[in-house]
């Protein structure tokens, strides 16, 4: 997996393409992360976990 890092500003976006991503909130500022799928096929099951704190995987 390549390792690479974002600082998103209040209200700034950012665009991932199909890769595996993981997100970490640093300090103890809140965030809110909102997926937007695009694409043809737009299902559950298009998504692969490969490591999940919740037991998803």
């Amino acid at each position: 997996m390549m390792r690479s890092s974002c600082w998103a500003k209040t209200n700034q976006s950012t665009f991932r393409s199909a890769s595996p991503t993981a997100w970490k909130t640093r300090g103890k500022s809140r965030s809110t992360l909102i997926e937007v799928r695009s694409g043809a096929y737009l299902e559950e099951d298009d998504v692969v976990r490969f490591q999940d704190r919740y037991g998803r995987v």
